[in-house]
């Protein structure tokens, strides 16, 4: 069976990581989960995001494509980074998600990648 790739996306609330060492604790973390994604070699990409307060969203409307500080989400919840995977299935897409460090309450979304 080929390998298909897998984003995992990040959500979670940022405010968690403005001290330095939750912030640490956190990168730490990452960082064994990326050796471990390379020795297994699933690894394709993966990097943490600015904060929200650092983005900009285009919009399309009627009048045109307009440009917006700011993410605008519905909760604290943010996208806060993500990695790229390239495994053979959805079960083993989910099983490396669930190793991702997140703070409680946040969530890692599996999304297959379109196959042109």
């Amino acid at each position: 069976m080929n390998a298909m790739q897998y984003m995992l996306l990040i959500h979670e609330d940022h405010e968690a990581y403005r001290s330095q060492p939750a912030l640490q604790a956190v990168v730490a973390a990452h960082m064994r989960l990326v050796a471990e994604m390379q020795e297994k070699g699933v690894f394709v990409a993966g990097s943490g995001l600015q904060p929200p307060e650092t983005a900009t969203t285009v919009r399309r409307s009627g009048e045109g494509r307009t440009v917006h500080d700011g993410p605008f989400p519905e909760s604290r919840e943010q996208l806060g980074g993500y990695y790229l995977i390239d495994v053979p299935d959805l079960d083993q897409a989910i099983d490396w998600a669930r190793k991702v460090p997140v703070v409680e309450g946040g969530g890692v979304e599996v999304r297959p990648l379109l196959v042109h």
